[in-house]
C-alpha cells in the first residue's frame, strides 16, 4: 500500500514556518484576522511542499532561505485566492465562508494586497535576485491567465488548445516557480532548475484538470466548496468546452435557454448528464492520466543525488485526489 510517509515528515517540518505566518501581529486587528482566518482554515499545503520537495533533491537539510520561499509561496496562493473569490462570487473557501463573505469585499481586497506585500518582504529577505525576478515573471503570467479566464466567459466557444494555455498561466506557473526556486535554492544548475519548472507545470496542468473535474463530479463533503459552481457560472473548463464542441445547435441553444428560467440544481443535473453523454467527463481524467505519466518520466529523468521520495508523493497523492 502506498503512504504517504516522506510527506508527512515535510509537512511536519513547515508547520512551525506556517504558524509564524498564520499569527499574524498587528494592527488594525481588522486587517490581520482575516488573513490569519484563511491561512487556518486548510489545504493540501501544496506549493510550499514543492519547493520543499525540490530543495531536497539536492540537500538533506532545509535551511532559513528555503523556508522563507515556502512561506512566500503559501501566503502567496492565499492572496490569489482571496481575490478569485471575489471575481468568481464564491460563498465557500475549503468548507468555509469565504472572506468577502465573511467580511466584505473591501477588507477581502485590502488583505490580499497586504498579503502580496508580506511575499515580497519574505522573497526580499531571501536576497536571491534570479529568484525575484522569476517570481515577477510567474506573477505577471498568473495575472495573464487569470484575465484569459475572464475573457473566456463572455466567448461562446472556446477551443481547448487555448484552455490549456489559459491554466497553464493561470495555475501551473506557480507550481513551476516554486519547483524551479526550491532547487535553484539546494543549488541545482539552471539547467535541472528548469526541467523542475516544467515538471511543476505538468502537474500544475494535471492538478487544474482535476479540479476542473471534481468542482462537477466531485463529493462537497471532500471537495469542501459549492459542487457544479464551475457550471452555474459557465466557465469555459476543459470540461465544459469537450462537452460544448460535441453537442449540436439545437442543444447548446437549449442549455443557453435554460440559464435563465431553470433552477440550480436542474442546470448542475442537466449539464452533468450532457457530460457523461458526450464522453467529456472521461476524456478529462484520460488527459490529466496523460499528464501523470509525462510528469512521472520528467523526474526519472532529473540527475539528483537527493531524495525524490517527497516528489513521488506529491505526484501520486494529486493523481489519486478526491477533493
Amino acid at each position: 500500500m502506498f503512504t504517504l510517509q516522506k510527506l508527512t515528515e515535510l509537512y511536519h517540518e513547515f508547520d512551525a514556518a506556517l504558524a509564524q505566518i498564520i499569527e499574524q501581529p498587528g494592527s488594525p486587528r481588522e486587517v490581520y484576522e482575516p488573513i490569519s482566518y484563511i491561512l487556518k482554515i486548510g489545504g493540501k499545503r501544496i506549493r510550499p511542499a514543492m519547493a520543499i520537495a525540490a530543495f531536497k533533491l539536492y540537500q538533506n537539510e532545509t535551511n532559513t532561505a528555503i523556508i522563507q520561499l515556502a512561506q512566500a509561496v503559501e501566503m502567496f496562493h492565499n492572496f490569489t485566492l482571496l481575490h478569485d473569490d471575489i471575481m468568481d462570487k464564491s460563498l465557500l473557501r475549503r468548507g468555509k465562508e469565504t472572506v468577502h463573505i465573511k467580511w466584505d469585499e473591501s477588507t477581502a481586497i485590502l488583505c490580499g494586497d497586504l498579503l502580496q506585500i508580506e511575499v515580497y518582504e519574505k522573497l526580499t529577505s531571501i536576497g536571491n535576485l534570479e529568484i525575484l525576478t522569476l517570481f515577477n515573471q510567474m506573477a505577471r503570467e498568473l495575472c495573464e491567465g487569470q484575465m484569459n479566464d475572464m475573457n473566456f466567459e463572455n466567448r461562446d466557444q472556446i477551443s481547448n488548445t487555448d484552455y490549456l494555455q489559459m491554466i497553464t498561466q493561470k495555475t501551473a506557473v506557480l507550481l513551476g516557480f516554486s519547483m524551479q526556486s526550491g532547487a535553484l535554492l539546494g543549488g541545482a544548475s539552471s539547467e535541472e532548475a528548469k526541467k523542475l519548472y516544467n515538471l511543476g507545470i505538468g502537474i500544475g496542468v494535471s492538478f487544474q484538470l482535476m479540479d476542473d473535474y471534481l468542482d462537477t463530479f466531485g463529493e462537497k463533503a471532500k471537495v469542501g466548496k459549492q459542487i457544479g459552481g464551475d457550471i452555474l457560472n459557465q466557465k469555459k473548463t476543459f470540461l465544459w468546452n469537450e462537452m460544448w464542441n460535441h453537442l449540436d445547435a439545437s442543444d447548446r441553444d437549449k442549455i443557453t435557454n435554460m440559464y435563465a428560467h431553470f433552477s440550480d440544481e436542474e442546470m448542475i443535473a442537466h449539464i452533468k448528464q450532457k457530460m457523461i453523454q458526450t464522453g467529456a467527463d472521461q476524456k478529462t481524467l484520460q488527459l490529466a492520466q496523460e499528464h501523470t505519466i509525462k510528469n512521472t518520466a520528467l523526474l526519472a529523468s532529473i540527475n539528483a543525488s537527493g531524495d525524490k521520495t517527497y516528489l513521488e508523493e506529491i505526484m501520486k497523492m494529486l493523481s489519486e485526489r478526491e477533493s
